[in-house]
């Protein structure tokens, strides 16, 4: 499964903290940013995620996330 999410990240050093964050609760999951998309996208690849639980915490670590339509 691939879910694609909106953001506000901007700064490289935010998406590298979520993106551990992120791995630490979903381990097997590839986790990448494109900062350069104006939507500055947050992408999973996996099969263990909720998309819920994602958006849940990158809200939490204060940052905005919605999936992309």
């Amino acid at each position: 499964m691939v879910e694609v999410f909106k953001t506000n990240v901007v700064k490289q050093e935010q998406a590298q903290q979520l993106t551990g964050l992120l791995l630490q609760r979903f381990p097997s999951s590839k986790i990448n940013f494109d900062l350069e998309d104006c939507d500055k996208i947050l992408r999973l690849e996996g099969h263990d995620f909720i998309v819920d639980d994602v958006m849940r915490l990158v809200r939490k670590e204060g940052f905005a996330c919605s999936v992309l339509d």
